[in-house]
C-alpha cells in the first residue's frame, strides 16, 4: 500500500531545494533531508533537532495552552511565548488596581510569579509512524464512523504500550485524511506561572491596525515559568512545586539576523487545508469567509466603541476583542490573497492535469472522486454555513447564550436530581457566574446581539434556524431589536445580582422560573437547532467528504510522483526552514526584512489606543540606550522570513543554523494569510519579534536583570568562534 508518509520521502530530492521554505516537516523525517538542510545553512545535525537518545531542540519546545507554542530558555524552566498567547492570562490577573495590560508585570522573585489554573505546557516525548499497525486492519469498505472505531481499536494497544509504566500521555493521530497514522507521546505540565509581560503598548503595539501587516513593530512576547513536583514530573499547581529542569535549553543568539541568513521554526501549527478542491476553495472565498467577516465586523464595531469609552470595559473585553479581531482580519487577507493568486483556477488546472495523467494510465478514479467531491460540497454548503453561524453567535457573539445554556441541565433536571447533585450543580454555577460577570457588560452584550441578529437571519437557511427566532416575526412584527430588548429586560441571567439571587436556596419554584427565562429558552433553541438539525447532517456529509478526500490526496501522490505532498498541519510538532528575507508582495512594493525601533517611534501617536508608547521607551530611545542589543546604531525589533507557518505557530522559536534562538514567531504578512490553502513562495512571509528586542525590553526597559541572568546568551566572532558574553 502506498502511503503519503513514504511518498514525502521519495519526492524530497526533486523538490526540497526548490521550495525549502514551503511545507511543515515531521521531525521524524528530518534525517532524510539532512543534506538539504545543510546546503540551506543548517550547522547542526538532525539528531540535535529531534532525538530519542539525548536532549534535543524538541525538548525545549512546548505546546503552550491549547493553541500556541513556547520555548524553554533557562535551566530553571523559564519559557518565552507570545504576548497574545498569554493575553487571556494577563487579562485575568488585571484589574483597575493592577492593570498589567496597560503597565506590564515583572515578578521580582519566584514568590511573586502568578499561578494560572488550567494553563499547561506540553512536550513531545516521541513520535512514530504506526501506519503499518493501523492501515492493514482497515477494510476499504468501512464507512467513516466504522473506520474511526476500527482505528481506535487498533490504536489502543499501541497507546497502552507507549504509556505503560510512565506518566506520559499518548494518542494516535491521522495524517492526510487517514493515509498515514502517527503515535505521539507527550508530557504535560500543569503548573505554568506568569513571570513577566511588557505593557500592551509594547506587546500589542499597533493593535488591530498593524495586525497581519508589515512593517511590524510589536514586542509580542511574554515570559512564563514551568513548575514541577520535587521529582521534576508534572504536578498540580502548589506551593511545594519547584522550577522544572528541562532536558534541553535553547541558547539565545546576540549575533542577530540579516537578510539571507538560514532560519528554521519548530512548533505546533494548527490547521492547513492545502488539498481543498477548486469547488471547496470557491466556497471559502465567496461564501464562508465573507459571511464570517461580516459577523465579526458587526461585533467589533460594538465592542471597540465600548472599550474606547471605558477603562473598565477595556480590561473586561481585551481578550475577547483580540480573539474576535484576529480571525476577522485574517479572513479578509485570505480572500484577498486567494483572489490575487486566482486560486480557484489554479486548483482547476491542477485537477485537469490530474485527470489527464490518470487517463493516460487508464485510471478514471481521480475524475470520479472529484465529481463526487463537487456534489458533496454543494450538499454540505448550507450545513457548513449554519454551523459557522452557530459558532459565530454562540461562541464569538453575545455571551449570554453560552452562559445561559450552562443552566439548562439544572433547570430541566432539577425535579429528578438528588439534593446533593442539586447542591453541586448550584455550586458550580455560582463559581461560573463569578468568573463570567467579572468580565461582562450587559449593555455591550445586548448591542452585540442586536448587531448580529439581522446578519444571522440573512445567512441562515430558514429550515435550519432556531425556533426561538420565529418570535421576531410572530410577536414583534419583524423588529429584531425589540425582541433582543425583551430578552435582556426579562432575563435573570444578564445580571450578577439576579443570577446569584436565583441560585440562593434553589427550590422547585426557582427551577421553574429559570426554565422559563427568555435567555435560557433562546440558548436552548440555538443548541437544539445545532445538535438536531445541523450537526448530524454536517457530520454525515463531512464523513463522505473525508472518505473522498483521502482518495483524492492518494490520487495526487500517485499521479504526481515528482511533487512533495506535505501532510496538512494538525497541531503536531513540525519544522519549517527557509531564510531571513523580505518580499515583493505587489507591484512597486518592496518589504525589507528587518524593522527597528526607529519605526516604532515614527508610528507613535500620543494618547492613541494602538500607537501610544510608554514614556520610558521614548526616553531610552532619545538617549540611544540599547545596551548590547544594538545593531548598526539602532535596535532591531522584528523581521520577516520565508518560513511556512499558520495558527499554532504563534510563540514558536525561530532558530539560526546553530540552533540558537533569534526570534519568536507571532504573525504572517497580510499577503500570506492564504498560505493555509495555497502557498506562494514569493509572497508568503512569517513575522517574528527579534530576540534582541525581547532582551532589551526585559533588561534595559524593565530592569529585570535577574531574568537575563538565567539565560544562555551566546555571541560568535570570526569563523564562528564563541565569545564570552559580558552581562
Amino acid at each position: 500500500m502506498i502511503r503519503i508518509a513514504v511518498l514525502i520521502c521519495l519526492a524530497l530530492a526533486t523538490s526540497a531545494r526548490l521550495h525549502a521554505h514551503e511545507g511543515m516537516w515531521l521531525p521524524t523525517l528530518l534525517k532524510s533531508i539532512e543534506s538539504d538542510l545543510a546546503t540551506a545553512g543548517l550547522m547542526i545535525s538532525a539528531e540535535d533537532i529531534y532525538s530519542l537518545e539525548q536532549g534535543s531542540i524538541k525538548d525545549a519546545v512546548v505546546l503552550f495552552g491549547g493553541g500556541c507554542t513556547g520555548e524553554v530558555v533557562s535551566s530553571q524552566g523559564l519559557l518565552f511565548t507570545n504576548h497574545h498567547c498569554g493575553y487571556s492570562t494577563i487579562q485575568r490577573h488585571s484589574s483597575l488596581e493592577n492593570d498589567y495590560l496597560t503597565h506590564g508585570f515583572w515578578a521580582a522573585d519566584r514568590s511573586a510569579e502568578l499561578v494560572n489554573p488550567g494553563l499547561t505546557a506540553t512536550f513531545v516525548v516521541r513520535m512514530a509512524d504506526v501506519s503499518d499497525r493501523i492501515l492493514p486492519g482497515l477494510d476499504p469498505a468501512l464507512g467513516e464512523a466504522e473506520r474511526r472505531a476500527a482505528v481506535e481499536r487498533l490504536a489502543a494497544p499501541i497507546i497502552q504500550e507507549a504509556i505503560a509504566g510512565n506518566h506520559y500521555n499518548a494518542v494516535v493521530r491521522p495524517f492526510n485524511y487517514g493515509n498515514a497514522y502517527y503515535l505521539v507521546v507527550t508530557e504535560t505540565f500543569r503548573d505554568v506561572r506568569l513571570v513577566g509581560t511588557p505593557p500592551s503598548a509594547i506587546g500589542k503595539f499597533g493593535g488591530d491596525s498593524d495586525n497581519w501587516m508589515w512593517p511590524r513593530h510589536t514586542g509580542d512576547f511574554a515570559v512564563f515559568r514551568i513548575y514541577a513536583g520535587p521529582d521534576n514530573k508534572p504536578a498540580e499547581p502548589g506551593d511545594g512545586n519547584v522550577p522544572f529542569v528541562p532536558r534541553h535549553v535553547l541558547p539565545i543568539s546576540l549575533d542577530g539576523v540579516q537578510e539571507g541568513d538560514f532560519a528554521m521554526i519548530f512548533g505546533f501549527p494548527g490547521n492547513t487545508r492545502r488539498y481543498l478542491t477548486a469547488d471547496a476553495v470557491d466556497q471559502v472565498m465567496t461564501e464562508q469567509d465573507p459571511m464570517r467577516i461580516s459577523m465579526r465586523r458587526a461585533s467589533l464595531e460594538v465592542i471597540d466603541k465600548a472599550m474606547r469609552a471605558s477603562d473598565a470595559t477595556r480590561i473586561q473585553y481585551a481578550s475577547k476583542q483580540s480573539s474576535i479581531s484576529n480571525a476577522y482580519k485574517k479572513w479578509i487577507g485570505e480572500v484577498r490573497g486567494l483572489k490575487g493568486l486566482d486560486a480557484v483556477q489554479a486548483k482547476r488546472a491542477q485537477e485537469a492535469e490530474l485527470i489527464a495523467r490518470a487517463r493516460v494510465r487508464g485510471d478514471d478514479g481521480p475524475e470520479q472522486v472529484l465529481q463526487r467531491l463537487a456534489g458533496l460540497e454543494r450538499s454540505l454548503a448550507p450545513y457548513t454555513t449554519a454551523r459557522d453561524l452557530f459558532i459565530e453567535m454562540v461562541y464569538y457573539g453575545p455571551e449570554v447564550l453560552a452562559f445561559a445554556h450552562a443552566f439548562n441541565e439544572l433547570a430541566a433536571g432539577h425535579a429528578t436530581m438528588p439534593p446533593a447533585q442539586v447542591d453541586e450543580a448550584v455550586r458550580k454555577l455560582r463559581d461560573r457566574a463569578e468568573d463570567h460577570f467579572k468580565d461582562y457588560d450587559a449593555t455591550v452584550d445586548r448591542n452585540v446581539l442586536k448587531a448580529l441578529l439581522p446578519l444571522y437571519r440573512r445567512y441562515i437557511d430558514p429550515a435550519l434556524a432556531p425556533d426561538a427566532l420565529r418570535e421576531i416575526d410572530a410577536r414583534f412584527k419583524g423588529d429584531a431589536d425589540a425582541w433582543a430588548d425583551n430578552l435582556f429586560d426579562r432575563s435573570m441571567l444578564v445580571s450578577k445580582e439576579r443570577t446569584m439571587a436565583l441560585l440562593d436556596n434553589f427550590t422547585a419554584r426557582q427551577a421553574k422560573a429559570l426554565d422559563a427565562d427568555p435567555a435560557l429558552r433562546t440558548a436552548r433553541s440555538f443548541y437544539a437547532s445545532f445538535f438536531e438539525k445541523i450537526r448530524p447532517e454536517h457530520a454525515r456529509l463531512g464523513d463522505e467528504v473525508a472518505t473522498a478526500m483521502r482518495a483524492h490526496v492518494k490520487n495526487l501522490a500517485t499521479h504526481f510522483p515528482e511533487r512533495t505532498f506535505w501532510p496538512d498541519a494538525n497541531s503536531t510538532l513540525r519544522l519549517s526552514y527557509g531564510m531571513i528575507e523580505g518580499s515583493f508582495p505587489r507591484d512597486g512594493v518592496r518589504y525589507e526584512a528587518i524593522s527597528t525601533i526607529d519605526g516604532v517611534v515614527a508610528k507613535h501617536v500620543p494618547g492613541d489606543a494602538e500607537f501610544d508608547l510608554p514614556r520610558r521607551l521614548l526616553d531610552l530611545y532619545e538617549r540611544k540606550e540599547y545596551g548590547p542589543y544594538a545593531a548598526n546604531g539602532t535596535l532591531p525589533v522584528c523581521f520577516t522570513s520565508s518560513l511556512h507557518t499558520t495558527g499554532g505557530n504563534s510563540g514558536s522559536p525561530v532558530l539560526n543554523g546553530r540552533g540558537e534562538l533569534v526570534g519568536i514567531n507571532f504573525d504572517r504578512t497580510w499577503e500570506s494569510t492564504m498560505s493555509d490553502i495555497l502557498f506562494d513562495p514569493e509572497k508568503c512571509r512569517n513575522i517574528s519579534v527579534d530576540i534582541r528586542y525581547v532582551l532589551w525590553v526585559i533588561d534595559i526597559y524593565a530592569g529585570a536583570k535577574h531574568l537575563i541572568a538565567e539565560l544562555d546568551l551566546v555571541e560568535h566572532g570570526p569563523r564562528g568562534v564563541r565569545l564570552p558574553v559580558h552581562r
